[in-house]
């Protein structure tokens, strides 16, 4: 039985690189794409025809395919890497029987639109995948720094903590090391805030604000994300720790960060619609603030930061004012 990874963009290709790096990894990898094209371009040329294109397949060790029901029937493992936005469509096919008696790792960032539910909320209540069979797979990390080998931390989150310890292993490699935790809900809707902080830190970056402001601005949002994550899930952790404050500092800042590109797009006047075009990648936080807005309606968190991003993006108004606005806020 293999390790499968479900999704073609950039953070799938990148894990399929460090699982099939590991040396001490004994299993292949099945890898799952949606177009028969690019299975075939991967399995001539041994790269990825369109994201991370310098990376070297080892197709020794990874088995590409474009059948869905096949790469989850021969695989103990699961873990997902597609955009939130395209999980349903995706898993439509596959009946919850299929992913009986299998671990399922999320490495999507993000939250199910239509459902306002964080992915391991989704497995559970859609598939009825129980809550020790799923995981989260988290930064702070980006895809592209994963390609060039650059050292690089990732927390592998999971009440069954032996099985996130197993594959914490088969994802340590000579660039890669590895934390296990305990707290899904904690690491998975970090992981998701970082992303609407990252627009947020991008809007200021295009409207003209310097380091100083930005530096105010990520010391409030790490407290934004405690907030949340304390009051939906309160448990003991430290904010402090990379898979949270790690994760938002890197996707804020990052030079690889879409979120923060498509932030400093809007800021500097880009249309929502030309952004995403320009992108060619999806933006979790896009989707991401809608959501976080809508369950905050439940909790009544104090959360000006990710409240400015939605007046911005879904409430049309000026980036300008908004963040004028939020400056009064933070201190």
């Amino acid at each position: 039985m293999k390790i499968a990874v479900i999704g073609g963009g950039s953070w799938a290709t990148a894990i399929v690189k460090v699982l099939s790096d590991n040396p001490d990894n004994k299993q292949e990898v099945n890898w799952w794409v949606r177009k028969p094209e690019t299975v075939d371009f991967i399995n001539l040329n041994h790269r990825n025809p369109s994201y991370l294109t310098d990376v070297k397949i080892n197709t020794s060790r990874v088995h590409v395919s474009n059948d869905l029901a096949a790469t989850i029937r021969y695989s103990k493992t699961i873990i997902l890497a597609i955009p939130s936005a395209f999980l349903k469509e995706t898993l439509a096919p596959i009946f919850h029987t299929q992913f009986k008696e299998k671990m399922i790792f999320s490495a999507i960032k993000g939250i199910i639109p239509d459902d306002l539910l964080i992915i391991g909320d989704f497995l559970n209540q859609k598939y009825h995948i129980p809550f020790l069979d799923i995981g989260v797979i988290t930064g702070p990390c980006h895809a592209e720094e994963v390609a060039m080998e650059k050292l690089s931390y990732l927390t592998i989150a999971s009440k069954n903590t032996k099985s996130a310890a197993k594959l914490a292993s088969q994802m340590s490699c000579h660039y890669i090391k590895t934390i296990v935790s305990d707290d899904i809900y904690g690491t998975e809707y970090s992981a998701v805030i970082k992303n609407i902080i990252a627009i947020a830190n991008g809007i200021c970056h295009g409207l003209g604000y310097g380091d100083n402001f930005q530096a105010v601005l990520i010391s409030n949002a790490i407290q934004e994300i405690k907030r949340f994550v304390d009051r939906v899930h309160p448990i003991d952790r430290d904010i402090n720790d990379s898979a949270y404050l790690g994760d938002l500092l890197v996707t804020a800042y990052s030079q690889f960060s879409r979120n923060r590109t498509f932030g400093a797009m809007i800021g500097k006047g880009v249309s929502i619609a030309t952004a995403q075009l320009e992108m060619n990648m999806i933006a979790e936080g896009y989707y991401a603030v809608k959501c976080i807005h809508e369950i905050n309606k439940l909790y009544n968190i104090d959360m000006p930061i990710t409240t400015a991003v939605y007046n911005i993006l879904y409430e049309k108004k000026s980036p300008a004012s908004e963040m004028k606005a939020l400056t009064e806020k933070l201190s």
